[in-house]
């Protein structure tokens, strides 16, 4: 059998890979599972023509990855950023394949990016570059193949331009080919915050779990973007001390905590992070650490450390310098392998991102149903499921996890690799054919 580094070589998709077979060693699982998994079923690379508004025409690259549909049409987002490469999204679309079996959704992984840096883009240019994209790739998607959703650098506006556009090409109304849409193009309520709400819920069962006094618990938030944000904000009026956030600038630290409502206002309205307290339209400043995005990860007073930015950020070289007992995951991929090992021997526990951020694709899962069925549920509805599911995924892995004497990532990769190896049994391995 061929390895994965052989496959893959050192890459981001070949260590997802690694990990993916170190911890299926650990699991009671047929070789045909990993060896259909280690492979995506198929990767599109497209050229993405721009027209720049001084009329100049500028090519990119974009990529969209159906990993696997054993579970069900593949679903995954769509990224904007100068780092999107095949390896990236490769490893993306994995962790999606786990996500969804995790939470027990019936979707398979899949992924999409354009190598770009939106920033440098005019909304004109942004939605000439989102319906270029889609012009690539409508053959390859579909609500019953495969279903995009926002990610890095793209939002509801981008869906709803791409939702468009696919509309305009295959002549016909398909509101499910994409999820995370705005609520007048078929989007669902409660969409906008549930990667936050998600990872959330995991906390709580956490707190529960643990006695935990809120007050009493100091919160790192790396990335402020929607996910960093929204778990903020609900850990913040739940009554937890956010006492750092950062964004791709730096970050502030001030161990009495921060105003968090007041921090995302500013933001949102100014693209910068600073230390605020606002009351109406009238931010004032108040007096906070400035750190860079390195020592927040390792700052001594924060109980949870919620990683909510990009791949790789807890890596070998500062894993032992992480001051946090918790970790939450609310990013794809922060943590690496060499990580996970000096974590577990020093004890921190660490929810893994194909449990901790998986409300975001389960309530795109609703939507995607919504739309499918022409329905429109309303929001304590859709947050009822959604926390109903988180709970339970969460409360399964705890479990495994505690029998089994596994970490929180093994025992969420084994309980989706059971799910998905009850797929690959029903289509039957070597065991049936040659028995």
């Amino acid at each position: 059998m061929t390895t994965g580094n052989d496959l893959y070589g050192n890459d981001l998709y070949g260590k997802a890979c690694e990990r993916l077979r170190q911890i299926a060693d650990r699991a009671d699982l047929h070789d045909e599972v990993i060896e259909i998994l280690e492979r995506p079923m198929a990767v599109l690379e497209v050229a993405v023509p721009l027209r720049r508004d001084d009329g100049s025409l500028e090519v990119f690259t974009g990529y969209r990855v159906r990993h696997n549909n054993l579970r069900g049409p593949t679903k995954g987002g769509i990224r904007f950023h100068p780092s999107v490469s095949a390896s990236e999204v490769k490893a993306l679309a994995l962790w999606m394949t786990l996500k969804c079996a995790v939470v027990g959704i019936p979707f398979g992984g899949g992924k999409g990016g354009i190598t770009v840096d939106p920033k440098g883009l005019s909304l004109l240019e942004l939605e000439r570059l989102s319906r270029s994209f889609v012009d690539r790739i409508a053959d390859h998607i579909g609500p019953e193949t495969d279903i995009p959703a926002p990610d890095v650098y793209t939002n509801a506006m981008v869906m709803g331009w791409m939702t468009d556009e696919y509309e305009k090409i295959t002549r016909r109304h398909e509101p499910g080919v994409f999820t995370g849409k705005p609520i007048a193009l078929g989007g669902s309520l409660g969409r906008d915050d549930a990667t936050g709400r998600g990872a959330y819920h995991c906390i709580k069962v956490l707190e529960e779990r643990n006695g935990w006094a809120p007050g009493d618990v100091s919160v790192a938030v790396q990335g402020f973007g929607n996910g960093g944000q929204q778990v903020a904000r609900l850990l913040h009026d739940d009554g937890y001390r956010v006492v750092a956030v950062s964004d791709s600038r730096g970050a502030i630290h001030r161990p009495e905590g921060f105003d968090i409502p007041s921090l995302i206002h500013f933001k949102n309205e100014s693209r910068e992070l600073r230390a605020v307290y606002c009351e109406g339209s009238v931010c004032d400043m108040v007096e906070a650490e400035q750190l860079t995005n390195e020592e927040m990860l390792c700052l001594s007073d924060v109980d949870i450390l919620i990683p909510a930015a990009m791949e790789n950020q807890i890596h070998g070289g500062n894993a032992g310098a992480i001051g946090a007992s918790t970790i939450v995951e609310v990013a794809n991929g922060p943590t690496t392998s060499e990580a996970d090992t000096i974590l577990a021997e020093r004890g921190v526990m660490l929810v893994p991102d194909v449990l901790a951020n998986a409300g975001g694709v389960t309530v795109s899962y609703f939507e995607w149903v919504q739309n499918r069925g022409g329905l429109s549920w309303p929001l304590e509805e859709i947050q009822e499921r959604l926390e109903r599911l988180m709970r339970g995924a969460m409360g399964s892995v705890l479990t495994l996890a505690d029998e089994r004497g596994f970490t929180m990532r093994e025992a969420a990769y084994v309980h989706a690799l059971g799910r998905l190896g009850d797929a690959v049994y029903a289509k039957g391995t070597s065991d049936f054919f040659l028995d």
